[in-house]
Parts: structure tokens; C-alpha cells; sequence
């Protein structure tokens, strides 16, 4: 990987994670405790319930991705990052610009 290629992951790296910051705030009030007052009858609490529930599961994905950005952006730098855990070839520059987090190629990716 060249050094403007490393640059510009380190770059994709930090604004995903803004951005991501941003959302798991939003996410985070979503998934607050929902009043029995908030709603106008059971089927609109069970509604009101149910999106929390797809809330909650969207704020722990985004946690998650937010552990594997913060991970790869401490790597970024180090002469591992890119390389295919599993194969230990090089990720293509493509994916890694995508899914800069990435930590298997393609190949390895879909045969797991």
C-alpha cells in the first residue's frame, strides 16, 4: 500500500467514526425507556416497542462497528494493516477505501 493510499484510509477511517458517532448518539435516544403515556393504545405502544427493538439491535451493530473502525484505525499505520488475516495477502485498496475495517480479503471473506 502506498503511502497516499494509507493516507486516505486513515482519512476514510476518521470520517466513518465521526459519523458513527453521530449516529450511535441518535440511536441512544431512541432506545431510552418507553413510557406508558407515550403511546394512545396497546397497539401503539406494541409499535412503539417494536422499533425500539430494531433500534436497539442497529445501536449494537453500530458499537460493533465502531470497536472495528477504532481498531483498524490504531493499525492503520502498522506494516500489518491491509493483509488478509486468513491468507495474509494483501487486501485490495478498493475494499479497504469501502470497508476500511476489513480484515480478510474477498476470497477468505465469503468462505467464512
Amino acid at each position: 500500500m502506498t503511502p497516499v493510499q494509507q493516507k486516505a484510509i486513515k482519512e476514510k477511517l476518521i470520517e466513518d467514526l465521526n459519523a458513527l458517532s453521530k449516529e450511535i448518539e441518535e440511536l441512544q435516544e431512541m432506545v431510552k425507556p418507553i413510557a406508558p403515556e407515550c403511546a394512545i393504545d396497546d397497539v401503539a405502544r406494541t409499535d412503539l416497542m417494536n422499533e425500539q427493538e430494531i433500534s436497539i439491535r442497529t445501536l449494537h451493530d453500530a458499537q460493533i462497528r465502531r470497536n472495528k473502525l477504532e481498531y483498524a484505525l490504531r493499525k492503520v499505520d502498522k506494516q500489518d494493516y491491509g493483509l488478509c488475516l486468513e491468507c495474509e495477502d494483501e487486501i485490495p485498496f478498493e475494499r479497504l477505501i469501502i470497508l476500511p475495517e476489513a480484515t480478510h480479503c474477498i476470497e477468505c471473506a465469503s468462505n467464512l
